[in-house]
């Protein structure tokens, strides 16, 4: 099977981890000037993650198995619509989804924007494996947000950011001055009808105070959107839900078993977020 690549757009804006030099395709893998040379990996994800990964730190093969379902399944859709929504208007835009996992919501943004071309970035290699064959336009690289972005100053002309870690000084970096930034973060009642009943981690009360004070100095904030729907879910995605999230560590597959099959089937959940756009602030 011939090796995938990422589309010209996005391998045009990809920088070194090292030392931000661009990034050219050879019969290797990825190099820059300098010598610093990065595996394409068969499945068409870069491998641009630098350094050691703290243990815990990317979503494991098992938990991106289930966020992959469940996003299959079309339950989370409104978001990726929402998503294409706010970015209506820009013209063939490079859009890059932080921390963006299997790239779901990036594929669903792009089908409502011909011409434009993603690029997902993730800590986790096998997030990356799903992001880089999700979509014709897309590309995937591994990268960890802390580090910094391997891509170029001002080359993504839309940032997305779901449920993901937010860096806002690599944000403006990467973002070109007229660019869009995106923030989906969970409601208070997000979710609410499962985490009592499955131990799920609360949604801090305090989130977008503290969304607001991350991104003061770098972004303007332009709307705040909110959007609740509700969700049908059998006894499989309910457990897929804490599957794919950060409590699947903190319970046992054998507890998670017995608290899903005391709920109802099907159960109705809530799902509460916001859709935060903003634009880059000048930097003096």
């Amino acid at each position: 099977m011939p090796r995938r690549t990422p589309p010209a757009p996005v391998l045009q804006a990809l920088a070194c981890p090292v030392c931000r030099d661009g990034l050219t395709l050879g019969p290797r893998g990825l190099a820059c000037a300098a010598g610093h040379t990065f595996d394409l990996a068969r499945e068409g994800y870069a491998g641009l993650l630098t350094g050691a990964t703290p243990p815990g730190s990317g979503d494991t093969k098992e938990m991106v198995a289930d966020r992959l379902r469940f996003q299959q399944s079309g339950h989370y859709d409104p978001i990726g619509h929402a998503l294409a929504r706010a970015l209506d208007g820009l013209h063939e835009p490079l859009v890059v989804d932080v921390g963006g996992g299997t790239g779901h919501y990036l594929a669903l943004a792009l089908e409502s924007l011909p011409g434009a071309h993603g690029l997902t970035t993730d800590v986790s290699k096998f997030a990356a494996r799903k992001a880089a064959k999700v979509h014709p336009r897309a590309g995937a690289v591994t990268a960890d947000t802390w580090r910094g972005l391997p891509l170029g100053t001002g080359t993504a002309d839309a940032l997305l950011n779901v449920f993901a870690p937010r860096q806002s000084t690599e944000f403006h970096r990467v973002l070109s001055p007229e660019g869009l930034l995106v923030v989906v973060t969970p409601g208070a009642d997000h979710l609410a009808q499962l985490r009592g009943p499955l131990g799920l981690l609360a949604v801090d009360p305090d989130k977008d105070e503290r969304l607001s004070h991350s991104l003061d100095g770098h972004f303007a904030p332009q709307q705040s959107t909110p959007l609740r729907f509700t969700m049908e879910l059998d006894h499989a995605d309910a457990a897929t839900v804490v599957g794919m999230g950060p409590s699947a560590r903190h319970i046992t597959p054998e507890e998670l078993t017995a608290r899903v099959a005391a709920l109802p089937e099907p159960v109705t959940v809530t799902a509460s977020v916001r859709v935060n756009t903003y634009r880059p602030r000048p930097q003096l």
